[in-house]
């Protein structure tokens, strides 16, 4: 039943692994691009053709951030705003993760903003049914070369119909208010600086290989960064997770091979007349440790072979009936991922572990014996 256990908590891992790559992988661009010198820089001191021009890229969008205050009647919340555009709906996939409204930024030629699901509940806000109307919030944004005094308003205000909210992650659902870049760039009194290029690939895999030419090409004055790279934190800690709970089940294991150094002992000291009379028909030490070591071997594949049968089994009843669904979640599945790869690691582990537990027993009585 190790095996089985094994096997369940490496998929379960792989499964949280795989969703909490895809839900911050697909809000954030395969590769980011800032300036290594400040907050923000003019767009044309980054060379955007000829990195669209690289046959991996598929998107790109510049980008536009800064922190700002929204209202909805008596209510206020903090909020990341990022013009971005259009592309940038594509990159992040908003199609797939709207939960109502519409993935646009631009209506009859008047911009609009896609907002996070938790931000807006925040506001009291909704996003009306009927087709034409839109809940509209008041945005407060730092004046550029505003200074700060009693008599001075350091804050201008614009308001900005929703056309719809995303689900992401919990960071993007708190903070997230996208706009066109063009009205980011109006309301900040930007002309031609933005803070950040997103670039989206074909294949994502070649996300490290891509970011190395980048980074080649653009010098040390750009810091290039994978998706990966830009939540380090968390998949570090996923992946940490996951070794630790292998290494604890490994050493669960271990304590259950002592039942196999228990079960060959017992065999051994049954069978010793049997072995005194093998013995006198001329079979040698070598002989008597073969036979016993093969039996500790069949006794491990036994329950290798049911373990990995009985934990794939598992898992695909999860993926397939979606038995266990997870807290909180609104009746989703608790999330299966299997690999073979990890089945392969798996099998070689318990073998392994297998086998001294079989050979180290069995030479020790067959030398005393000898």
């Amino acid at each position: 039943m190790t095996t089985a256990a094994l096997v369940i908590l490496i998929a379960a891992f792989n499964g949280i692994e795989s969703m909490v790559e895809q839900l911050y992988s697909e809000y954030d661009s395969n590769i980011t691009i800032r300036s290594s010198k400040g907050k923000s820089f003019d767009e044309n001191s980054l060379d955007i053709k000829k990195i669209k021009s690289n046959p991996e890229v598929s998107n790109t969008s510049k980008a536009l951030e800064e922190i700002v205050v929204i209202k909805n009647e008596q209510k206020w919340a903090n909020a990341r705003m990022i013009g971005v555009e259009p592309d940038f709906l594509k990159i992040a996939k908003v199609s797939d993760h709207l939960v109502d409204g519409y993935p646009t930024l631009m209506e009859n030629e008047a911009p609009m903003a896609l907002i996070g699901a938790t931000l807006l509940d925040k506001l009291d806000g909704y996003i009306p049914k009927m087709e034409g109307e839109y809940e509209r919030v008041d945005v407060y944004f730092p004046k550029r070369e505003a200074k700060v005094s009693n008599f001075s308003n350091p804050f201008k205000n614009l308001i900005i119909p929703i056309s719809g909210r995303v689900n992401y992650n919990r960071e993007v659902n708190q903070e997230a208010f996208i706009i066109p870049i063009e009205l980011a760039k109006e309301m900040l009194d930007y002309e031609q600086n933005i803070t950040a290029l997103f670039v989206n690939l074909k294949d994502k895999s070649k996300s490290e290989k891509v970011k190395r030419i980048l980074q080649e090409q653009l010098g040390t004055d750009w810091v290039v960064k994978t998706h990966l790279e830009k939540n380090a934190l968390i998949y570090q800690t996923s992946k940490s997770e996951k070794l630790i709970v292998i290494g604890i089940l490994v050493f669960i294991f271990i304590m259950a091979a002592f039942n196999l150094v228990a079960s060959l002992t017992m065999l051994y000291i049954e069978k010793k007349d049997n072995i005194k009379t093998m013995q006198s028909f001329g079979a040698n030490q070598n002989f008597v440790f073969r036979i016993f070591f093969y039996e500790g071997l069949l006794i491990s594949a036994k329950g290798i072979i049911s373990g990995l049968a009985i934990g794939y089994l598992i898992c695909a009843t999860q993926i397939f009936g979606e038995l266990v669904k997870m807290p909180n979640s609104g009746g989703e599945a608790f999330p299966i991922s299997i690999n073979w790869t990890d089945g392969a690691l798996v099998l070689v582990l318990v073998s392994s572990l297998s086998i001294l537990a079989s050979y180290i027993p069995v030479k020790f009585l067959t030398r005393k014996q000898g």
